[in-house]
């Protein structure tokens, strides 16, 4: 499974962005999803993560209530809706497929990772 992550760019604060990351050379049907993101100078940390069916969610305490992650199987794609962005949310975002149900917050659970899409949030 190739992954592509789109949807970053320059907004200000309070802004909202949303990301996408689509499949090829595969499906996302039996894959958990997740969106991880890498500040400039930090290591990469976990966001967000959502299991094959979305009926199963997770999200760093960070960004809960403000980013919602979705999917939609039939277009073999994850989204990753940021509202009230802030300028701690700057990083790049990458998504990736752990080929299992349950949801995970570890890095090195995931098989599969996109190239990284850079969000930029102006004060």
């Amino acid at each position: 499974v190739q992954l592509q992550a789109s949807g970053g760019g320059l907004v200000q604060a309070g802004g909202s962005l949303r990301l996408s990351c689509a499949a090829s050379g595969g499906t996302w049907s039996g894959y958990t999803g997740g969106w991880f993101r890498q500040a400039p100078g930090k290591e990469r940390e976990f966001v967000a993560a959502i299991n094959w069916s979305g009926g199963s969610t997770s999200y760093a305490d960070s960004v809960r209530v403000r980013f919602t992650i979705s999917r939609d199987n039939t277009r073999n794609t994850v989204y990753l809706q940021m509202n009230s962005l802030k300028p701690d949310d700057t990083a790049v975002y990458y998504c990736a497929a752990r080929a299992g149900f349950p949801v995970s917050r570890s890095q090195d659970r995931y098989d599969y990772w996109g190239q990284g899409t850079l969000v930029t949030v102006s004060s």
